[in-house]
């Protein structure tokens, strides 16, 4: 794979493809249905725990002032819910052993 800052479902049904030869469309359709599952998961349970990989898991924020750089207008940001993934040991320990 090359060095990108942004991967797209593209990408990666396009590294699909290369590896396995499966046909295009259904590399696209696989990695949907992959990503549509993970999100079916967060929103039945909050949490989902792909292993060997890592952990996406809902958090809540609470409301906050913010603050627009440019006017330096303070606006007031809702409470929402965001996302966060915590990589597994085994993710951690091969991305330590790099020399980036």
């Amino acid at each position: 794979m090359t060095n990108l800052e942004n991967i797209t479902r593209i990408h990666i049904a396009d590294s699909i493809h290369n590896e396995f030869g499966l046909p295009k469309k259904d590399c696209i359709d696989l990695v949907g249905d992959i990503l549509d599952i993970i999100i079916e998961g967060l929103q039945i349970s909050g949490k989902v725990k792909i292993h060997n990989f890592g952990t996406f898991s809902i958090k809540n924020k609470k409301s906050r002032i913010g603050r627009n750089p440019k006017t330096k207008e303070e606006v007031m940001i809702g409470e929402r819910k965001v996302v966060s993934f915590k990589a597994s040991k085994n993710v951690l320990k091969y991305l330590n052993s790099l020399n980036v």
